[in-house]
């Protein structure tokens, strides 16, 4: 009965600390999320860049019916691009709020509090795929009004609210990744602006696959954006089916933000050295 008692012990006091540990976890996702209520005027220029993207760039590249979009028309196709595109570019310049954390002396009242530090990493990648539900909304919108073929199924909603959130995670997970070995503003924002461009149009955001050259197929196929992109597009509109299957794209988002919250975690508490 004691081995019986004791491993009963040991998983509850496991149980205990995984709930602790969410518990920590929403509650830096919450106090993140928190801070959009006192600027609601980022949420308003977030709207700005996906209606630019969709409203112009798409309705001109439209007119040209150089893209070979299958049976959708251009607009259909690239609108789960830019909703992609849209979520990355906010994500990865999240990690500039670690360092002003830091430069406040937030970051080290997080870093000697017990919570573990996977925990607060990943309550920043939920608060990021939050804020990520608010682009989905506003292209959902613009494509809508744009007479894009959208599958409404609560399924599919589901679907895409899920894959924008992992999206979400990841690059943000990424972001943070950055700001730990980078540790000032002037970097972070210089790095930032030479990652998110290859990101984008190393992708399937904006045109397919198959007008890739070799190579750049090759960096596509390893570009977790691209199977962002393919899942989004297979979930968002009709008649368009998925290249590598939800399945994949599911997956290789997941084994990516595991593997970046792994390494964020270790690098998480060098930033304060900055």
């Amino acid at each position: 009965m004691l081995p019986r008692s004791a491993a009963l012990s040991s998983a509850v006091n496991r149980l205990g600390r995984m709930a602790g540990a969410i518990g920590q976890m929403l509650a830096v996702a919450e106090a993140d999320v928190r801070k959009l209520r006192h600027d609601p005027l980022e949420l308003f220029t977030r709207m700005v860049q996906p209606a630019l993207w969709l409203l112009i760039f798409g309705q001109v590249l439209a007119r040209t019916r150089a893209m070979p979009t299958g049976p959708v028309g251009y607009v259909a196709f690239v609108a789960p691009g830019i909703l992609a595109q849209s979520v990355l570019f906010v994500a990865i310049f999240y990690g500039v709020s670690l360092i002003w954390e830091r430069d406040l002396g937030i970051l080290h009242k997080y870093l000697v509090s017990p919570a573990p530090r996977y925990a607060l990493v990943l309550g920043r990648a939920l608060s990021s795929g939050v804020r990520g539900v608010s682009q989905a909304l506003v292209v959902y919108a613009l494509a809508a009004a744009l007479g894009v073929p959208l599958r409404t199924t609560p399924w599919d909603a589901a679907g895409v609210l899920s894959m924008v959130m992992l999206g979400s995670a990841v690059f943000s997970t990424f972001s943070l990744l950055v700001a730990c070995l980078v540790k000032t503003r002037e970097r972070f924002m210089g790095i930032g602006q030479v990652l998110t461009m290859p990101l984008f149009f190393a992708s399937n955001a904006i045109y397919p696959l198959s007008l890739m050259p070799d190579w750049l197929h090759a960096f596509a196929i390893v570009n977790p954006l691209t199977y962002q992109v393919d899942a989004l597009r297979r979930l968002m509109i009709e008649q368009v089916p998925s290249t590598f299957g939800l399945a994949t794209d599911f997956a290789v988002q997941i084994v990516a933000l595991l593997l970046l919250t792994l390494l964020a975690t270790r690098l998480y508490p060098r930033i304060i050295n900055g």
